[in-house]
């Protein structure tokens, strides 16, 4: 990932980061001078940030209201994950032509920090970031060694939408989460032996499987669930409509 060049485009890149990976929540008001203290940029960049951001999707602007995370339906959320499951099976079918011993040995790295971070029997919450990155590393990596960078470019506007962006781990139930990474580790090996459709197969379900989940956790957590882990219980009234946050 090349390193950005301007304060704007690195204020643009924390603050998608921040929303995407759930520190930032659908419906929070982003108010900028709380929000340059908690990702340490000035404030001209990011209203620029805020601004580009805005077009793009990720968050709405109103003149009397300011700028705030956008909020998704459910059905919208749905609907970027069944385009991705689509996208994401069509690299793994492309990438079995193309897999290298490097590209092959890359995918195995990513699969054993997986393991690693698993180990303990529980997603510890400092670990969370790694988890995530590795996620990320490894569906960035299969749609690369696709050789179509349409597939790239359409699933990051998709990672726009950010309940349904690969960023999101569903960390509360370990047993779900176990089944989950046992999907990367059954594409690698898919792939490593040429068997795109295996492999196409296994990525569309592992998606579909998420939005499921994602689901589920929608109704046990509506206000908290792309937080970071805290390994709490739903507390009692969670589960009513959900109130907008404001950034503190």
């Amino acid at each position: 990932m090349t390193e950005p060049h301007t304060s704007t485009e690195l204020a643009m890149r924390k603050l998608r980061e921040a929303i995407l990976s759930g520190e930032l929540l659908p419906g929070d008001k982003l108010h900028q001078d709380r929000l340059a203290e908690m990702l340490g940029i000035s404030r001209t960049p990011l209203r620029a940030a805020l601004t580009t951001l805005a077009q793009t999707g990720l968050v709405t602007y109103e003149s009397n209201r300011g700028f705030a995370v956008r909020e998704f339906s459910f059905d919208e959320v749905a609907g970027a994950f069944a385009v991705r499951a689509e996208l994401e099976a069509m690299a793994c079918r492309l990438a079995a032509g193309r897999m290298t011993e490097a590209a092959n040995e890359h995918l195995a790295r990513l699969v054993a920090d997986g393991d690693r971070l698993l180990e303990p029997g529980q997603l510890l919450p400092g670990k969370l970031a790694e988890y995530r990155q590795m996620n990320v590393d490894f569906h960035t990596t299969v749609m690369q060694l696709s050789g179509n960078p349409w597939i790239t470019s359409f699933v990051q506007s998709l990672h726009n939408v950010p309940a349904a962006s690969d960023r999101v781990i569903m960390w509360r139930d370990f047993r779900v989460m176990e089944r989950s990474h046992d999907d990367p580790r059954r594409i690698a090996h898919a792939l490593a032996l040429g068997q795109g459709e295996r492999a196409s197969a296994i990525m569309r379900e592992h998606i579909t499987f998420a939005l499921e989940h994602l689901h589920l956790q929608l109704q046990l957590y509506p206000q908290d669930f792309l937080r970071v882990p805290v390994f709490d219980k739903p507390a009692k009234g969670r589960h009513g409509g959900r109130n907008k946050r404001t950034i503190p």
